[in-house]
C-alpha cells in the first residue's frame, strides 16, 4: 500500500534529539529559542513563539491579538475543526464564510458579504481567520483589503502551509499573527508542536506570557496563562526539518506536477490549481470526483491509500449543530466535503510510487466515467 502520508525523518533528526537528551535540558530551553528565531526569520517576521501544538497556537494568537468573549471571528467552514474550536476556546463567536470552490480557500467575495452582514447587525468582526488549505495560500491581497475596509484584524491559520507564498511573501506574514502546526503529517513535522509568528512586539509579548502561565518573572504571574510550551526535544527535530523544508517542498511540487500532467483530461476528475502569484507546497494533493467514495475504494483495491479531508463542513459537525449553526447553508463548502479526495504526494514517494498513484487514479476514474 502506498501511504497517504509519511514523516520524512532521518539520522539528522535522531542525532539532534540525542544531543538534547545528552544535554540534560529536555523541557523548553535554548533549542526552543533557536527554533523560534530561525522559523520567524524563515517566515519573514520578527517574532516566533513555539508552542505545544497548532491548536494552542491559534488560541494563543487570538488572545494575544486582544480577542475577547463575544467577539466575532470570521473563518472558513472547510478546514480541520481546531480552527473553529480555538475561537470557542477564546470565548469568541465563530462566523463561517463560504469558500472558493476552485481553491477551497476563503472566498473574498463571500467574505465581503459576511463582514457586511455582521456590520449591519451591529456585531462587526474583530478578526478574519483565513486558512491556507492543503498548502495553497489564500488570495491575501483581496482578503487584507476587505478586512481593512471593515476594521478587522487578520490571523492566518497556516497549519498546512509551511513555505507557501503569495506574491513572493510567505504564508503567516500577512496578518497581526500567523500560526503553524508541526503535527506528524505536516510539511515540517516534530510529532506535535506549533508556532505563533508576528511582527508585533505587543502581540509577541502577550503570547509569550500566555503560553508560560502568564509569567513575567520567576514565580511572578500577572495574567491567567497556560502551559503551552514546546520542549527542546521537539524543537531539535524542528530545526533539522526547517533546514530540509525547501528541498522537501520542492519534492512535493515535483510529485504534484507529475500527477497533474498524467491526469490532465481525465473525465470527471478535477485537479488542484495553483493560481498566478501563489506558491503551493502541496501538504495534500486533493482532487474532486462526483463518485468520490467509489473512487477511494477503487484506489484501495489498487494499493493506493487516500483520505477524505474533510468529509463534513464545520457548520454541519454535531458540535456546531448543537451550537445553532445547523441551519446555515454554505454550498461551496458542503459540495467540496462531498467530493474531495486526497491522494499521496509526500516527499518520501519514489518516482515509481508517483507513477503508480497516477496510473491507479487514471484507471479508476476512467472505469467510473
Amino acid at each position: 500500500m502506498i501511504r497517504l502520508s509519511q514523516p520524512h525523518l532521518g539520522r539528522e533528526e535522531i542525532e539532534a534529539v540525542s544531543d538534547v537528551l545528552r544535554s540534560g535540558i529536555i523541557a523548553s530551553g535554548p533549542v526552543v529559542r533557536r527554533f523560534e528565531e530561525e522559523f520567524a526569520a524563515y517566515v519573514g517576521v520578527r517574532h516566533g513563539i513555539a508552542v505545544a501544538n497548532g491548536t494552542v497556537a491559534l488560541h494563543a494568537a487570538l488572545l494575544g491579538a486582544g480577542v475577547e468573549p463575544g467577539d466575532r471571528v470570521v473563518t472558513t467552514p472547510f478546514t480541520f475543526i481546531a480552527t473553529a474550536n480555538a475561537i470557542l476556546h477564546a470565548g469568541a463567536v465563530p462566523v463561517f464564510s463560504d469558500i472558493d470552490p476552485v481553491t477551497y480557500n476563503m472566498c473574498p467575495n463571500a467574505l465581503r458579504a459576511t463582514l457586511q452582514r455582521l456590520a449591519d447587525a451591529g456585531t462587526p468582526a474583530k478578526v478574519v481567520m483565513p486558512v491556507h488549505l492543503f498548502g495553497l495560500p489564500c488570495d491575501m491581497s483581496a482578503i487584507r483589503a476587505t478586512a481593512a475596509e471593515f476594521g478587522a484584524l487578520i490571523i492566518e491559520d497556516a497549519a498546512q502551509a509551511h513555505g507557501a507564498a503569495y506574491n513572493g511573501r510567505r504564508a503567516g506574514s500577512f496578518g497581526i499573527a500567523g500560526t503553524f502546526s508541526f503535527y506528524a503529517t505536516k510539511n515540517l513535522a516534530t510529532g506535535e508542536g506549533g508556532m505563533v509568528v508576528t511582527d508585533s512586539d505587543e502581540v509577541a509579548e502577550r503570547v509569550r506570557r500566555l503560553v508560560n502561565h502568564g509569567r513575567v518573572g520567576r514565580y511572578e504571574h500577572d495574567v491567567l496563562g497556560y502551559n503551552y510550551r514546546m520542549t527542546d526535544i521537539a524543537a531539535a527535530i524542528g530545526l533539522v526539518q526547517l533546514r530540509k523544508l525547501e528541498q522537501l517542498n520542492l519534492r512535493r511540487r515535483m510529485n504534484a506536477d507529475r500527477l497533474s500532467r498524467a491526469l490532465a483530461g481525465v473525465p470527471a476528475l478535477t485537479l488542484p490549481v495553483e493560481p498566478e502569484g501563489h506558491y503551493h507546497v502541496y501538504h495534500q494533493y486533493t482532487i474532486r470526483h462526483p463518485r468520490r467514495d467509489a473512487l477511494a475504494e477503487a484506489l484501495r483495491e489498487r494499493g493506493i491509500d487516500s483520505a477524505v479531508i474533510y468529509p463534513v463542513a464545520l457548520h454541519q459537525q454535531p458540535l456546531y449543530e448543537k451550537l445553532g449553526y445547523g441551519n446555515e447553508r454554505l454550498p461551496a463548502a458542503e459540495e467540496a466535503a462531498r467530493q474531495v479526495l486526497s491522494v499521496p504526494v509526500h516527499p518520501s514517494l519514489s518516482d515509481e510510487d508517483v507513477q503508480a498513484v497516477a496510473d491507479a487514479l487514471r484507471e479508476a476514474a476512467l472505469a467510473l466515467a
